[in-house]
């Protein structure tokens, strides 16, 4: 999706499309905002999803990695990040992030010193954010459940770093995905065993003390601070499911031919 340049930071001149799509009923009762219908707004919808898996059909190997836009090079969690995403370019994965700065640029720039293929998929927010200098291939969302479906579709699994709000969003979508069986032999790595550590308690000590998850549960995700590490159970999940493939000749992308 083209979208015009605009500085990262500036403020946007009106509502994002998901603004737009979220419109209670009770603001606009026939459903119409700026002349356009819900109902219209679909075929948008579909166009996106159109282009991410028109653009990213080629990817197999896929990792994401997530975290924070706030950090800079100055936190210890950004060279991590450029670290991990070097030794999975190394093992021959291809490195997905948001696109935008902190974590996002570590991964990407990472997977670039490695001299692999780098992806970012962003997405149109209140403040624009740009896209980093070290991706590649870039993808401009305007619906973040369109991006989401990206990232789990061409990932064969997530490494999680210190982040806000939209790094739980998406930790949490994919442990609920794997949960519930709609994705298998998907890693969830969070990297920072300091960062982690009061959710993991919460989760142990309270939801599933309290039966709100199964003690097993808790296996869906591991927590790490090597990235040696880290990739090795992105390494054991692609094995996994390569031995899965009903045709070792396969060429589809995606983790859809393989699962």
């Amino acid at each position: 999706m083209t979208d015009p340049v605009r500085p990262p930071g500036t403020r946007r001149t009106g509502p994002t499309e998901d603004e737009r799509l979220f419109l209670s009923p009770l603001a606009a009762p026939d459903h119409r905002f700026e002349g356009v219908t819900d109902t219209w707004r679909v075929l948008r919808i579909m166009g996106e999803f159109v282009e991410g898996f028109d653009t990213l059909a080629h990817v197999q190997h896929g990792v994401t990695l997530f975290g924070s836009a706030r950090v800079t090079d100055q936190d210890a969690s950004y060279w991590a990040a450029v670290e991990t995403a070097r030794r999975l370019a190394q093992a021959g994965f291809t490195v997905i992030t948001g696109g935008g700065p902190g974590i996002m640029e570590a991964g990407n720039r990472g997977a670039r010193e490695a001299g692999s293929e780098t992806i970012g998929l962003n997405i149109e927010l209140p403040f624009e954010q740009g896209t980093n200098a070290y991706v590649d291939k870039a993808i401009h969302f305007r619906y973040f459940f369109v991006r989401k479906t990206m990232f789990v579709k061409y990932s064969i699994g997530f490494v999680v770093f210190p982040g806000g709000f939209g790094t739980m969003d998406e930790l949490f979508e994919s442990l609920t995905l794997i949960q519930t069986g709609k994705i298998h032999n998907f890693p969830v790595v969070l990297f920072d065993s300091g960062y982690w550590k009061g959710l993991v308690e919460w989760l142990t000590n309270t939801m599933a003390a309290e039966r709100k998850i199964q003690p097993d549960d808790l296996k869906l995700f591991t927590v790490t601070d090597d990235p040696d590490e880290a990739v090795a159970q992105l390494v054991a999940a692609r094995r996994r499911l390569m031995a899965e493939r009903p045709d070792q000749t396969a060429s589809s992308g995606g983790r859809a031919a393989i699962v």
